[in-house]
């Protein structure tokens, strides 16, 4: 495989890194956020809105997209890319997270997870070889093998045969990418660490995907359902067990003072639904913590969501948008997800700029303190 990953700078004060990402459809600069585009689709949003904004890659999602439209159709048509309009880099995860969310409706096997579909009860297979079909199907230029999330909290033998099934899949994948020249055509595939909150397991896992030689590795489990603290620790279980020349990608999460903690533990890829979510709740982040544009005192207030933070939306005041969102209004969802995605942005590019700068660490400690300062501040308020 040739190189595609460059690790451009690291912080001498935390493990953060500066890197650059070569996929088919362009090249990404990490730490990067990925907007979550789950059914070929960032909510509310068209391609050039995140154009605008700065996003350099997007993620769409391998069980639903499977299970409507149906990869071969979006084949057919040209590939995810053409399908929803979208010619920059995208990844699909596997369904392994489906796996865990929708636990009632499967059962999982060594040989891949039998499901039971959300929509209409269909039965559904996903395997390694499901898995890779699906997602050369939709012409993804990065694809993650098939893995077990355990839930949390899960006991010690149950999460080790998920780290073993996994470890499993993940090289029947590598070899099925290989195989059917998806490596050749320059495709990524990317390995997912599990081991939940056991340290060994965390590191067995890693160091036994290392051995596999991926392009890339995701740090897979968490944001779960545990604390905070407990999730920090896992990625810090993780990354040090990680190859240093390949992108690291923590899956699922997260708040931003969460993201900026997880660049200082040595992470370059994050994919979130949370900053879509909340806007279509009214919900917009500022550096000083997040607003509910919903609240009677941004009624009159004449000012955009964040001062100097450009784009489409910063030519509305706080109070129109307040109307929108009180008043139901689509346009509301639009401008809101703008916004909130494009802090998220923002904020990966002034990390890249500050590990760049070599002062990485005492700036993002001091703009968690400033965020979480305000966010307290509001509640006790």
């Amino acid at each position: 495989m040739t190189q595609h990953f460059q690790l451009l700078k690291t912080d001498t004060a935390t493990a953060a890194r500066r890197g650059r990402l070569t996929t088919r459809h362009g090249t990404i600069e990490t730490p990067i956020f990925m907007p979550v585009g789950t059914q070929g689709t960032v909510k509310s949003l068209t391609p050039a809105h995140l154009r605008e904004i700065g996003a350099q890659i997007i993620l769409g999602n391998t069980y639903h997209l499977n299970l409507r439209p149906g990869s071969e159709l979006v084949r057919d048509l040209g590939g995810l890319h053409q399908f929803m309009g979208w010619d920059g880099p995208i990844l699909t995860d596997s369904g392994g997270f489906q796996v865990f969310s929708l636990a009632k409706l499967r059962d999982i096997r060594d040989d891949g997870v039998a499901f039971q579909s959300h929509l209409d009860g269909a039965k559904l297979f996903l395997g390694p070889k499901e898995v890779m079909g699906i997602q050369q199907n939709l012409g993804s230029d990065i694809a993650m093998v098939l893995d077990e999330c355990p839930p949390w909290p899960c006991e010690r033998d149950a999460c080790a045969k998920a780290v073993a099934r996994s470890h499993k899949w993940a090289g029947q994948c590598k070899q099925i990418a290989t195989d059917s020249g998806f490596f050749a055509a320059g495709h990524h595939v990317f390995a997912i660490v599990q081991g939940s909150t056991f340290d060994d397991l965390r590191r067995e896992a890693a160091e036994g995907l290392a051995a596999l030689d991926f392009p890339g590795y995701a740090v897979g489990g968490v944001s779960v359902g545990e604390p905070e603290p407990e999730m920090l620790k896992q990625v810090a279980a993780t990354t040090p067990f990680l190859p240093a020349d390949k992108p690291r990608y923590t899956m699922g999460l997260g708040t931003p003072p969460q993201l900026l903690k997880m660049v200082a533990l040595g992470v370059d890829m994050f994919d979130c639904v949370l900053p879509s979510r909340v806007a279509r709740n009214g919900l917009v982040f500022t550096p000083d913590g997040p607003l509910n544009l919903r609240n009677e005192k941004f009624r009159t207030d004449p000012r955009p969501i964040v001062e100097g933070l450009e784009n489409y939306t910063t030519r509305f005041s706080r109070a129109y948008l307040r109307h929108l969102t009180v008043a139901g209004e689509i346009l509301s969802c639009t401008l809101l997800t703008i916004h909130n995605l494009h802090f998220y942005l923002d904020l990966m590019a002034q990390a890249r700029a500050h590990v760049e700068a070599g002062d990485f660490a005492a700036w993002h400690r001091a703009w968690i303190e400033r965020y979480e300062t305000g966010a307290a501040a509001r509640l006790t308020g």
